[in-house]
């Protein structure tokens, strides 16, 4: 428990969220979606994803393992806490 909680202490949200917005896009574009599919492949819109991009909101835990999924990644790393 005490390794977990001062790890969790060095985290910064605002910094992982900003790399989140960043990861996502990247990985989007590398897989060649456009906002707009990629949007419809989640069930959320277009301004959704750029919301998400533009790190002004960000998504719910199910469109968060469906973008996981979907790029075959882990959690931490889209959320910037793991680098591979």
């Amino acid at each position: 428990f005490l390794v977990c909680q001062v790890k969790y202490e060095k985290l910064s949200y605002t910094n992982n969220m900003q790399e989140f917005s960043k990861r996502l896009k990247e990985l989007r574009i590398e897989n060649g979606y456009s906002q707009t599919d990629f949007g419809k492949l989640l069930n959320v819109s277009q301004d959704t994803i750029s919301l998400w991009e533009r790190d002004k909101s960000y998504p719910t835990t199910d469109c968060l393992y469906k973008i996981c999924k979907t790029f075959s990644i882990s959690a931490d790393y889209l959320l910037g806490l793991d680098k591979i």
